[in-house]
């Protein structure tokens, strides 16, 4: 499959990242990156901040770095999240771009808000097929 030079799309989850060249044959499996967690990681953390959510925050930096690697070789980049507000993980992402990936950053030509939870991968293709087709010429 590979991603390099091709037009992608981004499906953000709290718990990963699946990644599809737009042109993605049926049945080809998305590249995908995890979010760390507790099992894979050594870590000493009070229980007091497990409860305040710090231990998920903890997991974030490397989960998006996981994120910004695997999207670096890609020509276009569009994003396909759903969240607000703190929770809105395409914005952290952008900016985790901006700040330590700005090459990457500018492969970013939109980021759409859906309803991911509710979606199948056939629907969240054809969202990114809709949208490079509106903006192709743009």
């Amino acid at each position: 499959m590979g991603i390099a030079g091709k037009l992608v799309v981004a499906a953000l989850t709290h718990n990963e990242t699946r990644i599809w060249a737009t042109d993605a044959k049926r049945g080809e499996k998305p590249e995908t990156v995890a979010r760390p967690n507790a099992e894979n990681v050594h870590h000493h953390i009070r229980q007091d901040h497990v409860n305040r959510g710090h231990e998920t925050n903890r997991f974030e930096n490397p989960y998006l770095e996981g994120v910004s690697l695997a999207l670096a070789p890609s020509d276009q980049i569009l994003l396909v999240g759903h969240g607000k507000g703190k929770s809105d993980l395409m914005l952290k992402l952008v900016q985790h771009l901006e700040r330590l990936h700005p090459e990457t950053a500018e492969k970013v030509v939109a980021a759409l808000d859906v309803n991911m939870p509710a979606m199948t991968k056939p629907q969240i293709l054809a969202v990114a097929r809709e949208w490079f087709d509106d903006h192709k010429n743009g």
